[in-house]
């Protein structure tokens, strides 16, 4: 059984326990990483950030929540190094995490500090705080902990006190120290403050639910995030392991061969990322396979709109 998207997929309910400023005004850039550590199908697959179209993510990011979550454990934080190695060298770059996940800031400076601070790294973070006066504050703290100047993407953590950190993010982003302004929701919450946001504010990015169970947003938001040119990420794309320990229970279908999948994992990953308005899911992992395997869904054939929903109905019946 694999793990889940936080800590274990099989164990996570019962276990929760310097890129200088002028690195995040940088134009799109020909990918320079090591190299993945198995074959794939043809190049990484990239999804354009619709307010800047010349910049691109692949597919598949990392999430942080529960995963990194490990203290001064320094074994543990090794691990997680290894962790982020595998993803860069397979091709990642978005690392997402907020001041709500613990000690996962600091675990990702310690790594980035490890591993040299990789250029490919599109750095993503949170304000969480329901003072907008503190904000400021906070994101300063953010960046000492990831040991950056600046970050690629902030987003206002659960619509917290978003009027007055939208403010903040829009004054960094026109002051030159931020690229993109996003906001966060997930569980499925507050959808309508989310859909408020998107349709009033110059947001870029909007991180959200989105998993083949859990599909309310096509309906509203997806198709409005394509008219505001606004990219979406994926947040619980296995439902903090739920999901996968739902469709193991059932044989890998034959179509996952014809979109180059080798796990349900894999599956599940593309029937998100397929969707034309989402630019990454975020699935979280404490395991250098699992890592690999999941980032392995950015690459190959996607499937197209027949294809997902039968994955839908498919996961729905089993």
């Amino acid at each position: 059984m694999r793990r889940s998207d936080t800590l274990t997929r099989r164990s996570f309910l019962g276990s929760v326990a310097v890129a200088g400023a002028a690195a995040l005004l940088r134009p799109s850039r020909a990918f320079a990483y090591p190299g993945p550590s198995a074959a794939h199908p043809g190049p990484i697959v990239t999804r354009p950030i619709p307010s800047t179209p010349s910049d691109a993510l692949p597919l598949v990011g990392l999430g942080t929540w529960g995963t990194f979550n490990v203290g001064d454990d320094v074994a543990a934080r090794n691990s997680c190094t290894d962790v982020m190695r595998a993803f860069f060298a397979e091709g990642g770059r978005l690392i997402d995490s907020s001041p709500m996940y613990g000690s996962s800031q600091a675990v990702i400076g310690y790594g980035l500090g490890k591993l040299g601070h990789p250029k490919e790294l599109f750095s993503a973070d949170k304000v969480w705080t329901p003072s907008g006066a503190k904000g400021p504050a906070q994101i300063a703290e953010t960046e000492k902990l990831w040991g950056i100047a600046g970050f690629d993407l902030l987003q206002v953590h659960n619509v917290e006190a978003w009027e007055e950190h939208l403010q903040t993010l829009f004054g960094m982003k026109k002051a030159g120290k931020l690229r993109y302004v996003g906001v966060t929701t997930s569980h499925g919450r507050r959808h309508d403050v989310v859909e408020k946001i998107m349709r009033s504010q110059p947001i870029d990015f909007v991180q959200i639910t989105y998993n083949a169970l859990d599909r309310e947003i096509e309906g509203n938001i997806l198709p409005l995030a394509r008219e505001r040119k606004i990219a979406i990420i994926c947040n619980r794309p296995f439902q903090r392991g739920a999901l996968i320990q739902r469709v193991e229970r059932a044989k890998l279908p034959s179509y996952a061969a014809e979109i180059n999948c080798t796990s349900w994992a894999q599956v599940l990953l593309k029937f998100i990322v397929s969707h034309p308005a989402v630019c990454c899911a975020i699935p979280a992992t404490s395991r250098v396979d699992h890592v690999r395997e999941n980032v392995g869904a950015s690459y190959g054939r996607m499937p197209d709109e027949a294809l997902r929903r039968r994955i839908a109905a498919d996961v729905e019946k089993i």
